[in-house]
C-alpha cells in the first residue's frame, strides 16, 4: 500500500471529462494497482476519483498518468508532495461473511436456477488473483456467470464484482464472463452502477429460498 499526500490536480478522460482544481489530497495505490484520490474534508467514503484494476501506471517527476485497457485515463499532476510513503500490509484474511448471508451463498449455490433460470454451479468461491468470487455458474447457453452475494447489496459489492470481472475476462477458456450481483436488498445507487458496468441485479427472498431447501429435506 502506498500512501502519497499532495497539492495535486486531476483530470479524468472516458465515458466523462472531470476536473479537480489544485487541492491537498491523498492518493492511495494499492498492490493490485487500483488507485483511489481522497479528501479530508468530505463526509463521504467514496473516493474522489479512482480507477480499478487492471491499469497501467505511469510516473514521472510532477505527473501520473493512469491509464486502463478500457481507453479511460487518469492524470494527476503534483505541484508539491508533503508525503510519500509505503506498507506492506501483507494478505488479508477477507471478508467473513455473517450466518445469514454464508447460509445465503450457501442456499444459492444448492438451487442456482433460482438466480436465474436455466444457471448451473461450476464451482463455490472461484479464485482470482484478488480473492475468491462467490459463485462461478454457467447459464443455459453455456457461457460463464461470476454470482456475487451479499445480504445487502450497495455500490461496494458492485466495484468488488466487477474487478472480479475484470480478472476473470482475462482467462480465454472462461471469457466472456458476465456478471450477476445478488442480495436480499440492492441500493438503488448500486443498481445505477450495476446497469452502467452491464452488472444484472437480482434480488432474493432469503426465507422463500429456506423454504425450498426445507421443502427438499423432507422429501428424502
Amino acid at each position: 500500500m502506498r500512501l502519497v499526500v499532495a497539492i495535486c490536480s486531476m483530470d479524468y478522460k472516458g465515458r466523462l471529462q472531470a476536473h479537480l482544481p489544485n487541492a491537498n489530497r491523498l492518493i492511495m495505490v494499492k498492490a493490485d494497482g487500483c488507485v483511489a484520490i481522497h479528501a479530508d474534508n468530505r463526509g463521504a467514503y467514496k473516493p474522489l476519483m479512482w480507477m480499478n484494476a487492471p491499469n497501467r501506471l505511469v510516473e514521472t517527476e510532477n505527473t501520473w498518468v493512469i491509464s486502463n485497457p478500457k481507453g479511460e485515463q487518469l492524470v494527476i499532476t503534483i505541484e508539491e508532495t508533503i508525503s510519500d510513503t509505503s506498507f506492506d500490509l501483507g494478505d488479508d484474511p477477507g471478508l467473513q461473511k455473517d450466518g445469514v448471508e454464508a447460509h445465503l451463498q450457501v442456499l444459492l449455490a444448492d438451487y442456482p436456477a433460482s438466480i436465474e433460470e436455466g444457471l448451473s454451479l461450476t464451482r463455490r468461491e472461484y479464485p482470482t488473483d484478488i480473492g475468491p468470487v462467490d459463485m462461478l455458474c454457467r447459464d443455459i447457453e453455456n457461457q460463464a456467470v461470476a454470482v456475487e452475494i451479499k445480504r445487502r447489496g450497495g455500490i461496494d459489492g458492485v466495484e468488488q464484482l466487477t474487478r472480479y470481472l475484470d480478472f476473470l475476462n482475462r482467462d480465454p477458456k472462461l471469457r466472456p464472463v458476465r456478471g450477476i450481483f445478488v442480495a436480499q436488498e440492492i441500493t438503488p445507487q448500486a443498481k445505477v452502477l450495476a446497469q452502467d458496468r452491464e452488472i444484472r441485479c437480482v434480488e432474493v427472498d432469503y426465507e422463500e429460498l429456506q423454504g425450498i431447501e426445507s421443502s427438499v429435506l423432507r422429501l428424502f
